[in-house]
């Protein structure tokens, strides 16, 4: 069984020299070579340029095709595994294109799974412990109110005047900013069109209590389905959001009310120019550490009596392994292939694991690459 990984970006590094590092057989493959050959050069030998050809080539039945590579390469190369018989595995969020995949990945008995990175990916795994656990306390009702918040953010360990650097090209979170959310508050869905027209203040449960912007992303109503909340539960609060600094909102208030503004391709273009001056101004300086938070929360309520209140918590930064964006997004891929390779994995269309003895296991992993992990009883 050979491993396809494809991507050799600031994302990419530390799951893949894993992987390597504990034997694995791996192709590396990268648009520029040299580029994968500073990353890896040291351990491994066999770094082939990318493209859509050359993989289709070289993919065996039984193989894994990685892609760390644009998203819209994703579907590309899970339908590329699909012909070849392999299996497939990303980071990235399960399009509506990657889903209609499903049927077809059981029906020949391989893998896609996704979701596997930071975030999506161990938020999942956070999220399907605490419904475990509450599943299984003395609190469980079927008739409680219940409330989960999943937040998590990476932000300079270092504040700037911009309460924010750029690990790669912001135009990602440019245009994500032009994205509307959804999710459950006060019992209903809550659809907000732009992130600043919802952002509140989150006091993180950390070592020491730190408070944070947050703010709804995505539609975060499916995820209810995906970590087993029974759909006859009363849910007044569920979201997944994104967390930043205070003064966050302050120093971006002109990127907003340009944001607003942008339209058609002559938008698009200002965003691209705009992404390119972020980028210049703040970039991450050669070995300056990032910080990773992530925050996951259930609360149950019985007649205004909180009866589960446990949170999750994830505090990193980088250090002498590098950054912890890069550890945190990799290494859980590595994880996933794993899996795969050991034959544990299911067929089809994926999220990350919501087997609880897999999900301690990956935790451990989790445990090693960030300074603090930690389950918050806020009524113990």
């Amino acid at each position: 069984m050979t491993i396809h990984w494809c991507g050799t970006g600031l994302s990419a590094i530390p799951g893949l020299r894993r992987l390597i590092q504990n034997g694995r057989n791996v192709v590396v493959w990268n648009r520029t070579i040299e580029k994968a050959q500073d990353a890896v050069g040291d351990l491994n030998s066999d770094i082939r340029a990318f493209d859509m050809d050359a993989l289709a080539s070289a993919l065996a039945p039984g193989d894994i095709a990685v892609s760390m590579l644009p998203g819209d390469l994703h579907v590309p190369v899970a339908k590329l595994c699909l012909e070849k018989g392999a299996h497939f595995v990303s980071s990235s969020y399960i399009s509506p294109e990657m889903r209609a995949l499903d049927e077809a990945f059981k029906d020949a008995g391989l893998s896609c799974v996704n979701e596997i990175g930071l975030d999506p990916g161990i938020d999942h795994l956070m999220a399907h412990w605490l419904v475990a656990d509450y599943r299984a306390s003395a609190g469980y009702d079927a008739d409680n109110t219940l409330s989960f918040i999943s937040y998590c953010g990476g932000v300079p360990k270092i504040a700037n005047p911009f309460r924010y650097k750029f690990s790669w090209s912001p135009l990602g979170v440019l245009t994500a900013l032009r994205s509307p959310s959804r999710s459950i508050k006060n019992g209903k869905p809550y659809d907000v069109a732009r992130p600043w027209d919802a952002i509140s203040s989150y006091d993180a449960p950390l070592q020491t209590t730190e408070s944070f912007e947050v703010y709804p992303n995505r539609d975060s109503i499916p995820f209810m389905e995906d970590y087993a909340f029974d759909p006859d539960w009363n849910v007044d609060l569920f979201v997944r959001g994104t967390l930043r600094l205070n003064g966050w909102t302050e120093a971006w208030k002109d990127v907003f009310a340009e944001v607003e503004t942008l339209q058609g391709s002559e938008g698009d273009a200002r965003l691209k120019e705009m992404s390119d001056q972020f980028w210049r101004d703040n970039a991450y300086d050669e070995g300056e550490p990032d910080r990773v938070i992530m925050c996951v929360a259930l609360k149950a309520e019985k007649d205004g009596t909180h009866v589960y209140h446990k949170t999750y918590v994830m505090d990193a930064w980088g250090d002498v392994r590098g950054t912890a964006m890069a550890r945190l997004v990799s290494t859980p891929v590595s994880l996933a292939i794993d899996m795969i390779v050991d034959g544990q994995a299911k067929a089809g269309v994926t999220a990350a694991t919501s087997d609880l003895a897999t999900i301690d296991d990956w935790m451990g992993h989790v445990r090693e690459l960030a300074q603090h992990v930690a389950v918050v009883d806020h009524l113990g």
